[in-house]
């Protein structure tokens, strides 16, 4: 059972984590139906640095917060449509990158466990946003992979290397 302590300071932890993705989310550039930014990192960030609890809550409320208007996602975007529209499975997808990179992180010492973890949540977020993407669209499978997964496959595994190390230097920096 967490303190009163533990639980402020992991939902203050979370509150940031989700606010540095919604400020991640505006660094786009717009390549195709799916805009490059950097919320992926946000989303692994939460995995790296949260419980798996508080990390998947950090991208739900990132999601709520999207949802109910804040301007939150990619090119200051908000609401259902967002969500609804081609992109948002993708979306949806970041909660199971924090979950699955925080469960392997909560679970394993082994680094290849882990990276695995990460490449697992990668895949599900993916998954979710090519199938929404291809039933909100029309498109086949084939060119859905190649406008939505194919241009950022090595960015995301770069993201995620990337959120990897700055939690370990911000881990040793908050003790």
């Amino acid at each position: 059972m967490e303190s009163t302590r533990t639980k402020t300071k992991n939902m203050v932890f979370a509150a940031l984590i989700c606010a540095a993705t919604a400020i991640l989310a505006q660094i786009v550039l717009p390549i195709g139906p799916v805009p490059f930014n950097l919320a992926v990192f946000g989303a692994y960030l939460a995995g790296c640095l949260l419980s798996p609890l508080w990390a998947a809550a950090s991208m739900g409320v990132y999601l709520l917060l999207g949802t109910f208007g804040v301007p939150v996602f990619a090119q200051f975007s908000a609401g259902p449509s967002v969500l609804f529209g081609p992109t948002g499975g993708y979306i949806f997808g970041y909660i199971a990158i924090a979950l699955c990179t925080a469960l392997a992180i909560k679970n394993t010492g082994s680094k290849l466990l882990l990276g695995g973890a990460m490449l697992l949540g990668l895949a599900v977020c993916y998954a979710l946003g090519t199938g929404w993407f291809i039933i909100t669209t029309g498109r086949g499978v084939a060119e859905s992979l190649l406008l939505c997964v194919v241009p950022f496959i090595l960015p995301d595994i770069a993201k995620g290397i990337c959120a990897l190390l700055l939690s370990i230097a911000l881990k040793k920096r908050l003790r």
